[in-house]
């Protein structure tokens, strides 16, 4: 199989022929042509097929009533006592409304609600658990008039028909629609958005020994059967997302080969979701007391952050809104002349 991963350019001077990346903010003109056991080659739009350019540069539709002309911050709002960075700090109600309302006031597009740790080693929730903590949260959200689509973190279907019912309106699996067989025929029946994520392994087992044959292209082959998978199962490919899951089953240099070719996973006719805010090679990378302590991340999950918005990613799930959204109005300002006041 060939691949063609587009070099991703946001400079103003933009050849008048040379097609915008999905439609977005980024335009390409070449392109880098990858097949497993050769070496990359670098080709122009000209030594490209046609449907796979169409694919490349077609306008994402709209996600969840959002536009996908420009970046969309999702907020991550944990409501478990035991999550990696966040654990125990918004499982109380109030918190969690006030946290929820804090991020959308300072920018959050979607909200993000998980009740499961999925952080490395952690153990299943059972149904209940994750039910009683994340569907009275959002149906106060939803009560309360938020402006913001609400996300289901879950793998699980019963837990995700409740927050349905509650008032969300994206699903977001780090499974893919592999851990609960009846997951994706919910998502289907229900007309809503669904993100699907790679992982290798479970979260109990998934940073013993990950291997790759070539991390980018597996990951890109495995969301590719997992998006023809939910599509057979009713859900169209305009509702659907992808995210090559950093730190999910990866080390240190996966996570890096595949945020250095994130603008291959345009490929797919999808937006794309990047979620690495706060990971653990952020703080390997990083050194001090990042190292340890995950909320000394921000600084570097702004920079990843913008290493995605470079190449044309739409949705970047993060925990610091305010520090994200400030440094995306700067990066629109100074890359593409857009000011917000």
């Amino acid at each position: 199989m060939i691949y063609y991963r587009p070099i991703a350019q946001t400079d103003a001077a933009r050849p008048p022929l040379a097609p915008r990346l999905a439609g977005g903010w980024c335009w390409f003109d070449r392109l880098e042509r990858l097949e497993r056991g050769k070496k990359p080659r670098v080709v122009t739009v000209d030594d490209v097929p046609e449907t796979v350019l169409r694919r490349l540069s077609l306008p994402r539709p709209a996600f969840a009533g959002l536009t996908l002309d420009a970046p969309r911050l999702m907020g991550i709002l944990n409501v478990t006592p035991d999550s990696f960075s966040d654990g125990g700090r918004f499982d109380a109600p109030a918190a969690a409304l006030a946290h929820a309302r804090g991020m959308v006031a300072a920018g959050a597009d979607i909200l993000d609600i998980g009740g499961e740790s999925t952080r490395p080693g952690s153990a299943d929730v059972p149904e209940g658990d994750e039910i009683r903590r994340t569907a009275p949260v959002i149906a106060a959200l939803v009560a309360g008039g938020l402006d913001a689509p609400i996300s289901i973190d879950t793998r699980k279907s019963e837990v995700a028909r409740a927050a349905l019912d509650a008032g969300a309106a994206i699903v977001n699996d780090v499974a893919a629609l592999n851990y609960d067989p009846d997951l994706a025929e919910l998502a289907a029946s229900r007309n809503v958005p669904v993100c699907l994520m790679h992982a290798q392994g479970t979260p109990a087992t998934m940073q013993d020994d990950p291997r790759y044959d070539d991390v980018l292209l597996d990951v890109y082959d495995f969301l590719a059967k997992r998006v023809a998978a939910a599509e057979a199962a009713g859900i169209p490919r305009e509702r659907i997302a992808v995210d090559p899951g950093i730190g999910f089953g990866k080390t240190v240099a996966h996570n890096l080969a595949l945020i250095r070719g994130l603008s291959l996973f345009h490929g797919l006719g999808c937006p794309i979701l990047l979620g690495a805010s706060r990971k653990r090679f952020i703080g390997t990378l990083g050194g001090g007391s990042a190292a340890t302590e995950a909320d000394r991340r921000g600084p570097g999950t702004i920079a990843v952050m913008l290493a995605g918005l470079a190449q044309g990613v739409q949705i970047h799930r993060v925990h610091d809104i305010v520090e994200t959204k400030q440094a995306l109005r700067l990066w629109q300002a100074v890359t593409l002349g857009e000011e917000e006041t």
